[in-house]
């Protein structure tokens, strides 16, 4: 395939006139082919496939209902919307109950397994490159939505258990420091295994820097489920703008953050180190009613997720590319800085940086045609189209 007359998003974050060169679900250099689709860009914008490696569903699924269907169900939704990697997150689940999901999804990324030879059934899917583990080692003061009776002290014993049971799919562990005095050893036995988070967590910013330099590298869903960035005690987001190789995930669909919050953070951190997700749940792209999280009930209205027990926010109903749409025309983040930020920066926190996450010569060839509006136009997997 040749994706002709687009500007394309090169890896030092610019866009490049030019034409995009596919063989065999790769990208390859030019090359003189008779008989190769050609497709005209119509000078569309051509970005990476994105990956949002944290959200728990969308479409009337959810990770955690336990099925290969709701996977698969997911999956496809995304892939149309110009999500081609994934990385779905659980919820605080019983022990078994957890296990049980990490199994299923493990059976289904060995049938979906292989990255350019895969059955035409699956074109139409998002990779499945990763689980992130929101729960269920948290703190009950910052629980969010999060069901406080089935959150457990951290446990080394336990977390491998969940690696194992995923076939090494998780990709991260969320915990909340204070809550556990072992959490230093916590962390120094899991930190070659996984990536530690600092997720719906009460720390002081004394005890998330401990945990930073012990080895934690990302924070979850930055401002949301943590303590106020104060003058006197600035708390997880002190101690992330204070551990350089930390990334940080934020949610830029319009109501988790204001968008002054979301430059400010940009200024503060760098654009390297903040990573955008969506945190999506199953009401993602259905009509506003009410749904479950967790277990627990929620209800959408307008575009916002809450509890229906106290109007707690519970989740995001948006995708994660409405989210980079957001944050580029409503926050004013430059275009180049925000494609990075759902593309570049996630592959790098999944390690999968070698194969995704940029349109680069031997990459999986997966790729995004935007027009002017930012809003999608087409939507390469692998190669083929599928949209």
């Amino acid at each position: 395939m040749i994706i002709q007359n687009v500007k394309i998003y090169t890896e030092d974050k610019h866009f490049q006139e030019g034409s995009i060169y596919i063989d065999h679900g790769v990208f390859t250099a030019p090359f003189a082919q008779k008989d190769t689709d050609v497709l005209d860009g119509n000078c569309c914008y051509a970005i990476p496939g994105l990956i949002d490696l944290h959200f728990h569903g969308c479409a009337g699924y959810d990770l955690c209902d336990g099925t290969i269907d709701a996977v698969e169900k997911i999956a496809e939704y995304e892939a149309a919307a110009g999500i081609t990697g994934i990385c779905p997150a659980t919820m605080t689940l019983p022990i078994d109950e957890l296990e049980q999901i990490l199994q299923t999804a493990c059976k289904y990324q060995a049938s979906h397994a292989g990255c350019v030879c895969k059955p035409s059934s699956t074109l139409k899917s998002a990779d499945l490159i990763g689980i992130n583990m929101e729960g269920p080692f948290i703190s009950r003061a910052k629980k969010g939505a999060q069901d406080p009776q089935h959150i457990k002290p951290l446990d080394v014993k336990t977390a491998q258990k969940f690696i194992h049971a995923s076939g090494n799919l998780v990709k991260f562990i969320g915990i909340a420091p204070e809550e556990n005095p072992d959490f230093i050893d916590f962390i120094t036995q899991m930190k070659d295994q996984v990536n530690i988070s600092l997720a719906h967590t009460n720390a002081d910013y004394d005890t998330a820097i401990e945990a930073f330099r012990a080895g934690a590298n990302h924070a979850v869903h930055l401002y949301n489920a943590m303590p106020h960035f104060l003058h006197r005690s600035p708390g997880v987001i002190g101690a992330v703008f204070d551990s350089p190789h930390v990334y940080a995930e934020l949610i830029c669909d319009g109501v988790h953050l204001h968008p002054c919050v979301v430059r400010a953070t940009f200024q503060m951190l760098g654009e390297d180190r903040i990573v955008f997700i969506s945190d999506s749940i199953r009401a993602t792209g259905m009509p506003d009613g009410r749904y479950t999280l967790g277990g627990l009930d929620v209800d959408l209205k307008d575009n916002h997720v809450t509890l229906a027990r106290d109007g707690s926010l519970a989740g995001s109903a948006t995708n994660l590319m409405e989210c980079m749409r957001t944050a580029v025309t409503k926050m004013h983040i430059p275009l180049e800085t925000a494609v990075a930020c759902a593309t570049k920066n996630p592959a790098k926190c999944l390690g999968v940086y070698d194969t995704r996450g940029s349109i680069t010569e031997g990459k999986i060839a997966d790729v995004v045609l935007l027009n002017e509006a930012l809003e999608v136009q087409a939507v390469i997997k692998d190669g083929v189209r599928i949209r």
